[in-house]
């Protein structure tokens, strides 16, 4: 009987644990040269994620979706080129990510407190899947985690091409994403 004790107080700390997606925003930034102004950041927004993971020490599973759709700038021309022709969005209308690590995360996990964390996992922008690696914190209050997160990659990562249009004389081969998520425990 003791032996049954012992395993369950062992167990207890690597219980999976559960979150999902309350409320985000998801953004991607890239530095642009435009005709007439001169440098700029380009940043699109979008609210429309989705998702849930689970935690099991620094073992991570689950899937988050951002509707590519919804990516809004504050140029027009800018969002349709991006949903026609960089992401073409009407074969692809979301981006996946399936996290597989969480590094910088307490065992358990606590009801409050900030720590810095790297994720690893699968992301997949149109037909082309790659790991790539997010870094950030994230600060549990109660029921609810705060994550921010970071990653960058070139555009031929996966596979899109650079925007080339008239008005824009040149874009940074990079693309920086960001997320700001509130999870809840489930």
């Amino acid at each position: 009987m003791r032996w049954l004790v012992w395993t369950l107080v062992l167990l207890i700390p690597s219980l999976a644990q559960s979150f999902e997606v309350a409320s985000g925003e998801a953004r991607y930034r890239v530095r642009e040269q435009l005709v007439q102004i001169g440098f700029a950041e380009a940043v699109g927004t979008t609210q429309a994620i989705r998702g849930q993971v689970s935690l099991q020490g620094a073992r991570a599973s689950g899937e988050f979706a951002v509707d590519l759709r919804e990516l809004k700038s504050d140029q027009v021309r800018r969002d349709n080129y991006l949903r026609q022709n960089t992401l073409q969005t009407d074969r692809f209308p979301t981006a996946t990510f399936r996290p597989k690590a969480v590094e910088g995360l307490p065992n358990p996990l606590p009801a409050s407190g900030k720590f810095p964390v790297r994720v690893v996992g699968d992301l997949t922008l149109r037909d082309v899947t790659e790991e790539v690696v997010w870094e950030g914190e994230v600060e549990f209050k109660g029921q609810e985690a705060r994550v921010v997160l970071r990653t960058e990659f070139p555009f031929e990562k996966f596979k899109l091409a650079q925007p080339r249009v008239a008005v824009v004389l040149s874009v940074e081969n990079r693309i920086r994403l960001e997320v700001d998520l509130i999870l809840r425990r489930k």
